[in-house]
């Protein structure tokens, strides 16, 4: 088989010298960034910090910064077809439901208290809604619903 091995020409062509002249004419159009290295963005020795955090009275305090969370449960809470009752008093209704340490305790409008181990935490994060206020004591919370 026999290969031919062309040789290079000493100059370049016509068509690769207009080539080059009309690269070389349109390099100086072309933006910043396109067809070489990015350039360096000016630096402003003045530039002006942002704060972009959430004023501290609008910051939600994160679950591991609270004790509990607590929410009102008006209705009657029926569990597996039964209807929950205080153990002490007998009242059904107008609970408070407390969440703290993945456990979840039901307060009824006497101040009884009670182990509710039928219900978990990611049921109270499914059934509460926002939270409207965060406070210092357990005793202010339970002022602030009204018991």
């Amino acid at each position: 088989m026999f290969h031919r091995i062309r040789r290079r020409a000493a100059e370049p062509s016509e068509a690769q010298r207009r080539f080059f002249e009309m690269s070389a004419r349109l390099q100086d159009q072309v933006p910043p960034g396109i067809g070489g290295p990015p350039a360096e963005p000016e630096r402003d020795e003045q530039a002006a910090t942002v704060d972009d955090f959430l004023p501290p009275d609008l910051r939600v305090p994160s679950h591991d910064q609270l004790d509990g969370r607590m929410m009102p449960w008006k209705q009657p809470l029926v569990l597996n077809d039964e209807m929950v009752a205080c153990a002490e008093c007998g009242a059904y209704r107008d609970w408070l439901v407390l969440s703290t340490r993945d456990q979840i305790w039901l307060r009824c409008p006497a101040g009884h208290q009670q182990q509710e181990n039928r219900l978990d935490t990611a049921w109270y994060n499914r059934s509460a809604g926002p939270a409207d206020a965060t406070h210092a004591t357990f005793e202010d919370c339970l002022r602030h619903l009204g018991h």
